[in-house]
């Protein structure tokens, strides 16, 4: 499988995006990285992250390749069935996965989240409906300008 790296500028800075071979691997929001090799299913990651940034998209349709443990993987199946515009908490998740009492747990796999944005991890608040925390970008004002472009309601 062959690697290659697309870093570029956005409404919320820096974003990386990662693939192996066709397959989407990483999406990082922080700084700017390094061009390396080519791959077209990162120029249509980039087209299709800046259209959702500026409100023209509302579902990705990029193939991942989601690298984590399968309790990892079982949470980010139920972010990733959350559409936009829509919202989970954390015991949504929990009671979905048939592990009521597991938050903390279902918070460490939405935080390890390899495609922030592809998998809209930024759609998961707290018990009240509350930011609890966000990872990417500048954390918690990029978390608030996301949910404010797909029109959430979170305070």
């Amino acid at each position: 499988m062959t690697f290659a790296q697309i870093s570029f500028d956005s409404p919320i800075g820096w974003i990386t995006i990662q693939a192996e071979g066709e397959k989407i691997t990483s999406l990082v929001m922080s700084h700017k990285d390094a061009n390396l090799g080519s791959s077209k299913i990162l120029a249509e990651a980039k087209k299709q992250v800046l259209a959702y940034l500026a409100g023209k998209l509302t579902k990705f349709d990029l193939p991942v390749q989601l690298v984590g443990t399968e309790f990892q993987k079982t949470v980010w199946k139920v972010i990733a069935k959350t559409g936009f515009g829509k919202t989970v908490t954390y015991g949504d998740i929990g009671e979905k996965i048939g592990k009521p009492l597991a938050a903390r747990a279902i918070g460490g796999a939405v935080g390890a989240n390899p495609v922030p944005l592809i998998v809209g991890c930024h759609r998961v608040l707290g018990s009240n409906k509350k930011i609890t925390g966000y990872s990417g970008g500048e954390g918690i004002p990029t978390k608030e300008w996301l949910l404010e472009l797909e029109g959430i309601e979170y305070k």
